[in-house]
């Protein structure tokens, strides 16, 4: 096992599939996990490790400069893989002052903490030391209907979130360039698979299926994302913390590419034969087109190339498999997703635009 490691955001779905797989797999001698728990990040993703002696979680928000000074230096992490986001697109136009504070003020402070950190760190631990920084796809805008996206792609971003998450990935190549602190970056696909928060694209097209409720279809359907099961994103991560060069950027897709319709049709097709019930009738008749979202990129699609041809990754699940898992687990788990929807989420339409104050 190599040393202790810090990971913000580790009670969300990505966080918290990677300190499941790192404490299941033995590769650190303590994890530390700092998460503020808002409405997407939830102790019932940890319970299989919550209690784990190599598991310490904390609950904290990574805007507190004094707080992550101290964490670092108790804790004395040989890496730091930051993933404390705001993520929801259609949150981030509805508020985006939180998303401008959590992802780029927020990254700033953490910034700041681990520089401080690592200056005072020995040579050969300074040399050691990676601060691995999770982004998006969504901050390369959108693609027409060919190509792929490059690690040197100009960024675009076109939403409040994924402006947030491009002045976040900015800041930390600088601390890279002005610095020297051994930075790597992740810019990776759409993710979909267990315990994720029902706001997003297939839980919440799982979950209305199985409550034959109407299933929202933003605009003509036809946005093609590259999807990601989250198991194989995490050891992506993971291998890139491992074998990355510090200074780079690495994108991480399956190749997998889809239309938001077909992941629904599917999604129904699952549902019907996994969860059979006659008086809702076929799921896809629940389809509903409705207003697309303001500024709504018609297509991502990234070029995964690099880190296949350095690191030698590639996904280990098929989509087809990945997505019928992930179905499943839904189903087995109603307790789950009981207790994370019973706050402020009740399913409702976000990402209109309305007028928030913040």
């Amino acid at each position: 096992m190599c040393d202790s490691i810090l990971i913000t955001g580790g009670a969300g779905f990505i966080g918290s599939c990677l300190v499941r797989q790192l404490i299941a797999e033995e590769a650190y001698t303590q994890v530390t996990n700092l998460d503020k728990l808002t409405y997407a990040g939830n102790l019932d993703s940890l319970a299989s490790v919550l209690e784990h002696p190599r598991h310490t979680f904390v609950h904290g928000d990574i805007r507190d400069y004094h707080l992550m000074v101290d964490l670092i230096a108790r804790t004395q992490p040989a890496a730091i893989i930051h993933l404390a986001a705001e993520s929801h697109v259609d949150r981030s136009i509805d508020g985006p002052g939180l998303f401008i504070q959590t992802n780029i003020v927020g990254t700033y402070e953490l910034l700041e903490a681990a520089r401080f950190y690592w200056s005072r760190l020995p040579t050969d631990r300074q040399t050691r030391f990676r601060f691995l920084h999770v982004s998006t796809d969504e901050v390369y805008g959108t693609l027409g209907a060919a190509g792929a996206f490059t690690e040197e792609a100009r960024y675009a971003p076109r939403s409040p979130y994924s402006a947030s998450k491009a002045a976040a990935d900015h800041l930390v190549g600088a601390y890279h360039a002005t610095y020297g602190l051994p930075t790597l970056i992740t810019n990776s696909s759409n993710n979909f698979g267990p315990y994720q928060f029902p706001e997003k694209l297939v839980p919440l097209m799982i979950l209305n299926a199985v409550a034959g409720q109407p299933l929202p279809v933003y605009g003509d359907g036809l946005h093609v994302r590259d999807w990601l099961y989250v198991e194989d994103h995490c050891r992506a991560i993971r291998l890139i913390l491992e074998r990355g060069q510090p200074g780079n950027s690495y994108n991480i897709g399956a190749n997998c590419e889809r239309t938001n319709l077909e992941v629904v049709e599917r999604i129904c097709d699952l549902v019907d034969e996994l969860s059979p019930n006659s008086a809702r009738g076929p799921a896809q008749n629940l389809i509903r087109h409705v207003a697309d979202r303001p500024g709504h990129d018609r297509r991502y699609a990234l070029d995964a190339s690099k880190i296949r041809r350095e690191l030698g990754w590639q996904p280990r699940h098929d989509f087809e498999a990945a997505l019928r898992a992930t179905v499943r687990w839904y189903l087995d788990n109603p307790q789950w997703v009981e207790r994370v929807t019973s706050g402020k989420y009740q399913g409702e339409r976000l990402g209109l635009g309305r007028i928030s104050g913040g």
